[in-house]
């Protein structure tokens, strides 16, 4: 995999970490100790846009997290978009989650959906159909189908996903970002061995969830 090129900090908290460490710095020319706010801001935005390295197991059948957070939901479900009944897992980020999505599988990238949609809670499960999120369809390469939905959250209001179809992902490769509080869910094939369990905590691209059955 190739070396992320912003090492501790995403590239999408840059603009935000110069802006607010501006602030902070002409707040302390002028006011001193009062500029504490402002710097408490700064760090805030640096330990939500953090984007540490993460040791991705290699073996081909092991699903993995897409997002940090914690497990709410492991279960049956139908796939709202590949029309299929699967194991359904989902993760739920707060505010103080790393916010990099990476790619559960090696696998293809076979179809993108965007809906727009409300910001509800991302802990509740209706938060999967009612708000606004992108969705990924991938295909490993033995032809099996795992569906990667970033869902938008109360206080979420921009989802990045940046493939498209056709692209190939490794497993643990970034491939979006969320800004704030939200959730991603998983949608797996039946046969799929899931080991993930209802409010385990998970890290992206590390914390296997599941494990896919073999296909000739």
């Amino acid at each position: 995999m190739t070396p992320y090129p912003h090492p501790i900090i995403a590239r999408e908290g840059w603009p935000y970490l110069a802006g607010v460490f501006f602030v902070s710095l002409v707040a302390a020319i002028f006011v001193g100790w009062w500029s504490a706010p402002f710097w408490l801001a700064t760090a805030f935005v640096v330990q939500f846009f953090r984007d540490p390295p993460r040791q991705v197991p290699e073996d081909p059948s092991l699903v993995v997290s897409p997002a940090d957070g914690r497990i709410v939901l492991v279960g049956k479900a139908e796939d709202p978009y590949l029309r299929r009944e699967a194991l359904k897992v989902s993760v739920f980020m707060n505010v103080f989650n790393v916010h990099s999505n990476r790619s559960p599988v090696d696998g293809t990238v076979k179809e993108k959906w965007y809906f727009p949609g409300h910001f509800l809670n991302a802990a509740l499960d209706k938060a999967s159909l009612d708000n606004e999120r992108s969705a990924l369809w991938l295909r490993t390469a033995d032809g099996q189908d795992v569906t990667c939905v970033q869902v938008a959250g109360l206080v979420a209001r921009r989802i990045l996903s940046y493939v498209e179809p056709g692209a190939a992902l490794r497993k643990g490769e970034r491939f979006g970002f969320i800004r704030f509080g939200s959730r991603v869910d998983l949608y797996l094939p039946l046969d799929a061995r899931v080991d993930a369990a209802f409010g385990e905590k998970v890290y992206a691209g590390e914390t296997v969830l599941a494990r896919l059955a073999a296909h000739d």
